[in-house]
């Protein structure tokens, strides 16, 4: 089965090809751009299934279909699940929501063998799915994909869908991230609200502000609160203030 991953984020990237490889699979190259992929696809033999983020650094990655056609399988990869969902209507394969799970990655790859072995033709509708895009992503391209920190002599990228949530603590503003780190940064809360896709983070309090793919569990709290178990996170009690629990009871759908 050949395979290859579109993903502007490259930690993010090299992450899927090392799952993949759990599943016996080697993809055959990580593109990174709208314009790479463009350049990849004109000059080699296109891949069984394609590993398709919808948000690339130079653009949307549908912009790769209206320079050369491509009939390969796909599954959508995003941090964005207001319209991913919808994209799964359509005809497409899967799709993987960030950060990827590897029993949802492995279930995705099953799908595809499934209808590869019957020969069942796989394919959506681009301009559908371009109208899903256009009509529920907003200003999504301008909210960011990734923070950077400053970690002694050397710089570090890291993917916001990788964050489990911000917290202010001693006047500073620190990342804690899915793999149980935490970084400071240099910003602060009141700002990084605005620069956050608002499907995907929410304030909770004036001291937090978490990803709805983190939360792992929800639990009534004196006073009429919410109090959050996070994925990794335990450093201290995650309190929904009681006049932000409705407004995050309607975020969480």
């Amino acid at each position: 089965m050949k395979v290859i991953i579109i993903e502007d984020e490259k930690p993010a990237a090299r992450r899927l090809g090392r799952m993949l490889n759990e599943l016996s699979i080697e993809p055959l190259t990580m593109l990174h751009s709208v314009e790479e992929a463009v350049n990849w696809f004109v000059n080699n033999e296109h891949p069984d299934l394609i590993f398709l983020d919808i948000q690339l650094s130079d653009g949307l990655s549908f912009e790769i279909f209206d320079e050369v056609e491509i009939e390969s399988a796909i599954i959508f990869t995003t941090a964005y699940d207001e319209y991913a969902l919808k994209a799964f209507k359509l005809n497409s394969v899967d799709y993987l929501l960030k950060p990827i799970d590897s029993d949802e990655l492995e279930y995705a790859v099953q799908k595809f063998k499934n209808f590869y072995n019957t020969k069942e033709n796989v394919t959506f509708d681009l301009n559908q799915l371009k109208n899903i895009i256009s009509n529920n992503s907003g200003n999504a391209n301008n909210y960011k994909k990734r923070f950077t920190v400053k970690i002694g002599q050397h710089i570090k990228m890291i993917s916001t869908a990788s964050i489990e949530c911000f917290y202010s603590e001693n006047k500073a503003t620190n990342i804690h991230t899915i793999d149980n780190r935490n970084y400071l940064i240099d910003d602060t809360l009141d700002n990084l609200v605005d620069k956050l896709q608002p499907e995907t983070f929410f304030r909770v309090s004036r001291k937090y502000v978490v990803n709805i793919n983190a939360i792992k569990d929800i639990i009534s709290y004196t006073n009429s609160r919410l109090k959050l178990i996070l994925q990794s996170y335990s450093e201290s009690d995650i309190i929904v203030s009681r006049e932000r629990v409705r407004d995050f009871k309607n975020w969480i759908g």
